[in-house]
């Protein structure tokens, strides 16, 4: 296993520490742990709140929040579920990224090749 590897595995048992958390809140708290979509549903909604922080980060809308840091914390929600979401689908995140970017990488490479290349000014 890589360096890269070894990190991504580290946040996934730290995700998936506080994902236990959540369990057990839950349980305690609604008598029910969240579903699989559930974890989904909450993924979309921080994507959606995500999408405000940077449009207020570039001046696009107020700001929805004036606490330092909001889009980093943002960012590491949205992190924290898709490294759940891959555990609970049993999805090896390093491995799926790393086979994934080496396609887009071979397309986007390829695309590329194909574009007529600019001529050099005279």
């Amino acid at each position: 296993m890589d360096q890269e590897s070894d990190g991504l595995d580290a946040l996934a048992e730290r995700a998936m520490r506080i994902h236990a958390l959540y369990d057990r809140l839950n349980l305690a708290a609604r008598g029910r742990t969240w579903k699989r979509e559930e974890f989904m549903l909450g993924f979309v909604g921080g994507v959606g709140d995500l999408a405000k922080i940077v449009m207020a980060e570039e001046g696009a809308r107020p700001h929805p929040t004036a606490a330092p840091g909001a889009l980093a914390h943002e960012l590491a929600d949205c992190l924290w579920s898709v490294l759940v979401l891959a555990r609970l689908y049993d999805i090896d995140l390093g491995r799926a990224f790393t086979r994934t970017m080496a396609e887009l990488e071979t397309a986007i490479t390829a695309d590329l090749e194909r574009l007529p290349r600019p001529e050099a000014p005279a």
